[in-house]
């Protein structure tokens, strides 16, 4: 069965995106099937991995609208094994759109139902809000994972992403689980940063993962050249991290 999961928190600047694309890649380049959904108007996650200027009916807007279907829109990337469904920032046009028509919120989940049979995992990368898109993504996952920055105000919105969730189960996709929340931007130097993630492993003991993604110069490179970092520099601190993620994903499901 196909592993449907959210990336998702509303804070920006998280490592939301840079979790779906370099997590997606790791489990690609373990021979897993893995499809990559770009579900933010800002397509930070396409430009991520080298795809740029899609035409809106051939992106995820696209599929919202109904001008395409997911395999058509589909193109594959870099990374043998790991396709990405595209944005364009003409998705920002679907939050009114969605909004106004009855059943909106599980247009995603149509749009994938039926589609997915060729992929193990997929990854819905969500903009950073609680909005319509955001829960279009959590009522087509099964699960969520939440990046969560090691900074100051970490916890701050993290319980109100968890009600909704909650919500979300209640009301849309009484099968929603959360996978887990993974610290990101780690200086193990500073005592902050040391003092929240222990203070969100205090709060989430059973869901926090094992690893944490260390702040890393290379990590923050590597979008600029189109690749995840398995591909840029895959000796890194921050792929070795992504690489034992993947390992916890895995084991989780």
């Amino acid at each position: 069965m196909t592993r449907v999961i959210a990336v998702t928190n509303q804070k920006g600047g998280v490592g939301k995106t840079t979790t779906a694309i370099n997590l997606a890649a790791c489990l690609a380049e373990a021979g897993v099937s893995v499809l990559l959904v770009d579900l933010d108007p800002q397509a930070n996650a396409s430009a991520g991995l080298g795809v740029r200027g899609r035409e809106p009916e051939l992106s995820t807007y696209g599929v919202l609208s109904g001008e395409t279907s997911v395999l058509k829109a589909v193109v594959p990337t870099a990374v043998t094994g790991l396709d990405l469904l595209p944005a364009c920032a003409d998705l920002a046009g679907a939050v009114t759109e969605l909004v106004d028509i009855d059943g909106g919120d599980f247009v995603l989940a149509q749009a994938l139902d039926g589609r997915l049979a060729g992929y193990q995992f997929v990854f819905i990368d969500c903009p950073p809000s609680l909005g319509v898109l955001t829960v279009n993504a959590l009522a087509a996952a099964r699960e969520v994972l939440i990046p969560v920055q090691a900074e100051y105000y970490a916890l701050e919105g993290l319980a109100q992403l968890l009600d909704t969730v909650a919500l979300v189960r209640q009301r849309l996709n009484p099968d929603l689980q959360v996978l887990g929340v993974l610290v990101t931007m780690l200086d193990g130097r500073t005592r902050i940063a040391r003092e929240v993630a222990a203070e969100v492993r205090e709060h989430l003991p059973t869901s926090v993962f094992e690893v944490a993604v260390p702040r890393n110069v290379r990590l923050a490179e590597a979008p600029s050249h189109g690749l995840p970092i398995s591909r840029y520099d895959a000796g890194c601190a921050g792929s070795d991290a992504y690489f034992d993620l993947a390992k916890e994903v895995v084991s989780r499901g």
